[in-house]
């Protein structure tokens, strides 16, 4: 058995500007934009191995939920996962199809704290984001591929991450 929590993040070219250093008597510049086009990134981690699935899609529904739960049946075929997820609509609309290797647990409502994804958003925003403009939504795309490939490659960094005390389990 495995225990993997899943979130959605949105990724687009909203830009928020943050603190950033610069010589002394320098102000730096950091572009700024607000354009309302997203992709979303579904992602489920495994935080006792390090392990990420995710996808990129254009929005986070049913459909699209269903497609990133047949990726994480297959890339966690040899076991049985039990998901903790919010609750999102189409996290348990009745049109959802879930694997048979794949069981839910809803975290509370209005509770992101508890789910450890939130960091892999903050990172990713943190590393891969800060202070950039997208001339497209393909840009946006090609800096998340970049951005998740780095991370799935550092498992003991999703483990600092994400192994939150609650998903230790003692028997």
């Amino acid at each position: 058995m495995r225990i993997l929590v899943e979130d959605e993040g949105r990724f687009g070219q909203i830009n928020n500007t943050r603190k950033s250093w610069a010589p002394q008597g320098v102000r730096p510049v950091a572009p700024r934009q607000i354009v309302r086009q997203y992709i979303y990134v579904f992602a489920a981690i495994c935080a006792e191995l390090g392990r990420m699935s995710s996808l990129i899609l254009p929005r986070a529904d049913t459909e699209m939920m269903n497609l990133f739960l047949q990726q994480v049946a297959e890339d966690f075929s040899d076991s049985f996962v039990v998901m903790i997820l919010d609750q999102a609509g189409w996290h348990f609309s009745k049109s959802l199809t879930i694997p048979e290797n794949i069981a839910f647990i809803p975290l509370p409502p209005h509770s992101p704290e508890l789910n450890p994804v939130e960091h892999l958003w903050d990172e990713l925003k943190e590393k891969f984001f800060h202070n950039k403009a997208f001339k497209s939504l393909d840009e946006v795309e090609n800096t998340l591929c970049t951005g998740l490939s780095q991370i799935i490659r550092q498992p003991n960094k999703i483990r600092s991450m994400t192994n939150f005390e609650y998903l230790r389990i003692t028997c």
